[in-house]
């Protein structure tokens, strides 16, 4: 299924999308319509963000406007630009769901989205809007609003102990982070011998539907086939990582719709939600309450620093002795770090963009990579500039953007009352009553899962 696609009648073929894509799957002459080879693509939705070519109402009248947006099924009130490259909607399966009054909806947001959405309402770039964002999801119907930050929480836990028994027992090193879907669509693609190095942790939006299905359901006394899982994320790529065949371990899909910032942003609007005058709410507990390392999941090193945060208490069993954990904080290119856990030296490596990573991937296959644990995310800074993310339209305002939305996610972490996954008393509570201890065989069943070329 192609998640992100070129509009021929659109595209001019300036080729700035290819200069952009990690993954160089955009084919095509000089102004000549662009095409994307599906064998490559990872869906990351960076020529998404790029693409300049479009159609607009002002430049191009109503009706042509109206052909493109009814092709791309979206909402009737889209008024913005509609650019040639373009991912795909799915709000019409949201509504449905919304309208089943058979079916129970739990949705869940990424850490991203909470510094991005606030763009598509004029509010300034990396404006911190949580509460807004609880709100916005409880007037349009969601029975549970619960947050993928909860579920980066619980990722750490079987991340984190995967590693130590990794290291300890002389398991496959280095071990690459699997939270990307676009990074693991890339490495099960081009380096498919080297898939044994991912970690089996699903992303945290996997881990997320699935609890939601199964502990969730029981928290509601519900089956779990009633219940409608739904994501919003700043990543195109996740929409195909929900229907990949083996995310299905709660017994049913774990989740079953994925949708980008973006879309939340048209969906808000379609609905006539006033975001200017929303009141602050909470997420819904026990599944919408998170730490500060379940929120820098969403910048480039947030991963990485949420583990050793955890992780150092694992191998020592004594409190990290400084909770921010800045030499794995990165925003381009490949940035290695040594931390002192005790006994053992954790050797660590960060890969900031999907471009950066080859060098790595062929020191692994050479065996002179000496690392414990390496982080990658496609996107050049992390999830904050996923592909689903409000579109900036001038290049020269990308990078102060970037800036605040990165930021925010980090004053974010220092003002939340809890900053370690471990801390979380929704995690202790979910393997207290439901997986029994990290790395447990249901927690492994339900959690964990494999790769393939």
């Amino acid at each position: 299924m192609m998640i992100v696609s070129i509009d021929p009648e659109l595209c001019t073929g300036c080729r700035e999308c290819a200069q952009v894509c990690p993954a160089f799957a955009i084919e095509g002459e000089q102004g000549k319509p662009q095409t994307i080879n599906a064998d490559r693509c990872v869906m990351c939705g960076q020529c998404v963000q790029k693409c300049k070519s479009c159609v607009s109402l002002v430049m191009h009248g109503k009706d042509a406007y109206d052909r493109v947006r009814r092709k791309r099924n979206l909402p009737v009130n889209t008024t913005e630009p509609l650019f040639a490259a373009h991912a795909v909607c799915n709000l019409d399966k949201v509504k449905a769901a919304l309208a089943d009054p058979e079916r129970f909806t739990i949705v869940q947001c990424a850490p991203a989205v909470r510094v991005a959405i606030g763009e598509d309402f004029r509010e300034k770039a990396g404006a911190l809007t949580p509460g807004k964002l609880s709100a916005a999801l409880h007037k349009l119907g969601f029975d549970r609003v619960y947050d993928t930050n909860f579920a980066a929480d619980v990722t750490i836990m079987e991340e984190g102990t995967e590693l130590i028994s990794r290291v300890k027992d002389g398991g496959v090193l280095p071990m690459f982070t699997s939270c990307c879907p676009a990074w693991v669509r890339f490495l099960e693609n081009t380096y498919p011998e080297l898939t044994d190095h991912l970690s089996s942790a699903k992303s945290p939006q996997q881990i997320g539907g699935a609890i939601f299905k199964t502990y969730g359901a029981q928290l509601e006394n519900l089956d779990g086939s009633r219940i409608c899982s739904i994501s919003v994320m700043p990543c195109t790529c996740k929409e195909y990582e929900c229907e990949r065949p083996e995310m299905k371990d709660s017994g049913y899909r774990d989740v079953d719709v994925a949708i980008t910032t973006r879309d939340l942003a048209a969906l808000i609007k379609d609905a006539g939600i006033d975001w200017d005058t929303l009141e602050e709410e909470p997420f819904d507990a026990p599944l919408g309450i998170y730490s500060g390392a379940g929120t820098i999941f969403g910048i480039t090193g947030g991963v990485m620093e949420a583990a050793i945060r955890t992780g150092y208490e694992l191998v020592t069993g004594e409190a990290i002795p400084k909770v921010e954990v800045t030499q794995v904080r990165s925003t381009e290119g490949f940035r290695r770090a040594e931390i002192r856990m005790g006994d053992l030296t954790l050797k660590v490596g960060v890969v900031a963009g999907l471009k950066n990573v080859i060098p790595v991937l062929e020191a692994v296959k050479a065996g002179t990579l000496d690392l414990h644990f390496i982080e990658v995310m496609t996107c050049p800074a992390g999830c904050v500039s996923g592909g689903g993310q409000p579109k900036l339209l001038m290049d020269t305002d990308l990078e102060q953007t970037l800036q605040a939305r990165r930021g925010a996610l980090l004053d974010h972490d220092v003002e939340l009352p809890y900053r370690k996954s471990h801390e979380n008393p929704a995690v202790k509570q979910l393997y207290e009553e439901f997986l029994e201890k990290p790395g447990s065989r249901p927690a492994h069943h339900l959690l964990h899962t494999s790769y393939r070329s």
